[in-house]
């Protein structure tokens, strides 16, 4: 088949939605497929265009067997509600020029990826006129999240962009989306219960594998091999409410046998060292390159999953994946009626979003007990085998666009 990709991020970007979109395509393409994909230059989550790339720039490249046009896009250094819109806008509308000439390639499947949103008119209209199908991925639901975050607040803005959004849903050939309620969510929206499909993210289960908590990063950072790590790897934005990662390394500041790690880059972090600010025991890195991706999950005995009470369920944290596959316990703040909770309640501890305290108690839980954290490790491993291995996830996607090609 030939497949075109319509997203926004894409590797080399190391975390979030570009992780996914970049794999999946090569993974095509090793199944003797053609992909091409329609993306920004590298951006996320530094929130600033990578060393080589230009903002304003048309390129053309090859990436592991996979063409890329890189398109222009308005990154802001300080992500608001209104500079994000103009910065999907301003994808969207820089993405016409490429978008319109893959018409001579006559792609069988344009393969929308939201966010951005913005993008579904031009890829329905291009759908309909060149004879592909057409398929919308929603990895978050983008404007629900934006109004429940408070990045948007207008009431008539949101009643317009929901009443266009439920629209442009309905038509597409198939809708899919990454969690049991993200499903309902869609239903709700429309979206025909024959179209819709789940469509999981996945993690690399060859590399991504247990290891011993003896790695490199200890010895970098002094940190004593009988230490208990309770590590935050990812992107540092909004939707994961961190500040209470700062409230937790305080509380916690008196146990000598507990220390933080927090990797990653955002527009949140600066804010979340200032916070950590003469705590011994708190270390940060940058996001690290994702060949030191096991190592990096296996320096923690505990991960650490917060999210905001408002962000339930319009999205599911990518970085979920790869903590079930490294063998650790997870401590999640989510509230208990939502599918992360349900979730990580099999392989960790859930506490509820935005209580401090009780993550704190919940850290000093598992940091007292090593046999609760080696049994919700294996049952981390053990759920990730069971339904995240990424051949598995894939075939079967494959195996819908061959059935929505035939369509």
């Amino acid at each position: 088949m030939k497949i075109l990709m319509y997203c926004l991020n894409y590797a080399p970007e190391l975390t979030g939605i570009g992780k996914y979109t970049s794999e999946q395509a090569e993974w095509l393409v090793a199944q003797g497929h053609d992909v091409r994909v329609i993306a920004a230059p590298p951006y996320y989550p530094e929130w600033a265009v990578a060393k080589g790339y230009k903002a304003w720039q048309f390129r053309r490249e090859e990436r592991n067997g996979v063409t890329l046009f890189r398109v222009p896009i308005w990154v802001p250094r300080v992500p608001s509600g209104l500079k994000r819109l103009v910065h999907l806008a301003s994808f969207a509308i820089s993405s016409l020029p490429a978008l319109a000439g893959q018409f001579t390639w006559k792609p069988d499947i344009v393969f929308v990826v939201e966010p951005p949103f913005f993008c579904s008119p031009a890829a329905l209209l291009f759908a309909k006129l060149f004879g592909a199908k057409s398929w919308l991925h929603i990895q978050d639901f983008e404007v629900d999240a934006a109004f429940s975050l408070g990045l948007l607040k207008k009431r008539w803005m949101q009643e317009l962009m929901l009443s266009v959004e439920r629209r442009l849903m309905r038509r597409f050939d198939r809708v899919s989306t990454i969690s049991d309620a993200m499903m309902r969510l869609a239903l709700k929206k429309g979206v025909d219960s024959g179209k819709l499909l789940f469509f999981p993210n996945w993690a690399n289960l060859d590399t991504i594998v247990p290891l011993p908590n003896t790695t490199i990063y200890r010895e970098q950072l002094s940190i004593p091999t009988d230490a208990v790590v309770a590590l935050y790897s990812g992107n540092m934005g909004g939707k994961q409410g961190l500040n209470i990662l700062g409230d937790l390394a305080h509380l916690l500041s008196a146990h000598d046998n507990i220390h933080f790690l927090f990797c990653g880059d955002g527009p949140a972090k600066a804010a979340l060292e200032h916070h950590c600010a003469g705590l011994k025991r708190v270390h940060f890195l940058p996001l690290q390159p994702i060949e030191h991706l096991p190592s990096l999950l296996a320096t923690a005995d505990i991960h650490l999953l917060p999210q905001r009470r408002d962000a339930a369920d319009l999205v599911m944290p990518s970085k979920l994946t790869g903590m079930l596959a490294s063998g650790r316990p997870i401590v999640v703040t989510a509230n208990p009626e939502t599918e992360l909770a349900a979730t990580v309640s099999q392989c960790g501890l859930v506490v509820p979003a935005e209580q401090a305290e009780e993550l704190a108690q919940a850290v000093l839980t598992l940091a007292s007990r090593k046999e609760l954290r080696i049994e919700f490790g294996t049952a981390a491993r053990r759920h990730a085998e069971q339904t995240l291995g990424i051949n598995q996830i894939l075939e079967k996607f494959l195996t819908n666009a061959f059935v929505v090609v035939g369509d």
